[in-house]
């Protein structure tokens, strides 16, 4: 069975911080690289930042220095940590396994003053 656990969204004013957690299930997150991705109202989803099981890492232009994605390999978790937020940000974020289709229920995460 596979679980996908999205936490951390919210209310945030321009220029502030989050940090986004995906608890997966064992089975899934030894296997694949991990990404997180975020689906805005009326838009695509798309990838924000993936992470190799090594920690190998990519970003999205629009996200590059501003946010940064990190995994525990012995939690089977993976955050997305989200500084200078802008309300271009504005979206419900997943995580999920790269190529895969398995998706958690995503967690929102709100930009406005």
């Amino acid at each position: 069975q596979v679980q996908l656990l999205e936490s951390g969204g919210g209310l945030v004013q321009p220029g502030g911080s989050l940090r986004l957690s995906c608890a997966a299930s064992r089975n899934i997150f030894n296997n694949y690289v991990m990404g997180w991705y975020r689906q805005a109202p009326g838009k695509q989803r798309e990838l924000v930042a993936r992470i190799t099981g090594g920690g190998s890492t990519n970003y999205a232009d629009s996200v590059k220095g501003r946010f940064t994605i990190s995994r525990d390999n012995a939690k089977n978790t993976v955050s997305l940590q989200m500084n200078s937020l802008k309300p271009e940000d504005t979206a419900v974020y997943y995580c999920n396994p790269v190529g895969t289709q398995f998706w958690g229920q995503g967690t929102q995460v709100t930009v406005s003053s």
